[in-house]
C-alpha cells in the first residue's frame, strides 16, 4: 500500500487521536514521517543543511494537537519531498554509489534506502494503527 492508499478516506476528525498506549497522535507520526523525509532530503541536496536535534527535533511536542490545515500541509510537503527524492533517483546523472560532496562518509545510494526503509516502516505502523482504530482504510491489499 502506497503513502495515498494508506490515507484515501482518514477521517480528518480522528487525526490527533492517540496511538493507543503510546504518547503520540496520528498527526504526530505522519509529520514525524515528512521531518525525518525533508532532513534526509535536505541532507543530500543542501551542503549548509543542519539537521533537527535528535530525538526531540524529529517529532512534534507530545501536547500539540494539529487542525485539519496543519495535516494538510504534512501531507502535502511529505508528497512533495518524496517527489524530489524520487526525482534525484530518477536522474541518469546521479550517481548512487559516490560520496556526497560535503558529507564523504555517505552516498545517495545510503539516504534513499534508509528513506525507503523509513517511510515503509512507519507506513505500515499508519496502516495498523488505523485498523487498531477501526478507520481502514478504503482499498484493503
Amino acid at each position: 500500500m502506497d503513502f495515498q492508499n494508506a490515507l484515501t478516506g482518514f477521517p480528518l476528525d480522528r487525526i490527533n487521536t492517540r496511538v493507543p498506549n503510546g504518547s503520540y497522535t496520528i498527526w504526530h507520526l505522519l509529520e514525524h514521517m515528512r521531518i525525518a523525509q525533508w532532513d534526509i532530503l535536505q541532507f543530500v541536496v543542501n551542503p549548509k543543511h543542519v539537521s533537527p536535534d535528535f530525538p526531540d527535533g524529529y517529532w512534534p511536542p507530545v501536547d500539540r494537537m494539529a487542525i485539519v490545515s496543519e495535516w494538510k500541509k504534512t501531507v502535502t510537503r511529505f508528497k512533495a519531498d518524496l517527489k524530489a527524492i524520487s526525482k534525484l533517483v530518477k536522474n541518469p546523472k546521479t550517481d548512487f554509489f559516490a560520496p556526497i560532496p560535503h558529507a564523504p562518509d555517505y552516498t545517495i545510494l545510503r539516504e534513499v534506502l534508509v528513506v525507503a526503509d523509513h517511510n515503509a516502516y512507519h507506513l505500515g505502523e499508519f496502516v495498523s494503527i488505523r485498523r487498531i482504530l477501526n478507520l481502514n482504510p478504503v482499498k484493503e491489499y
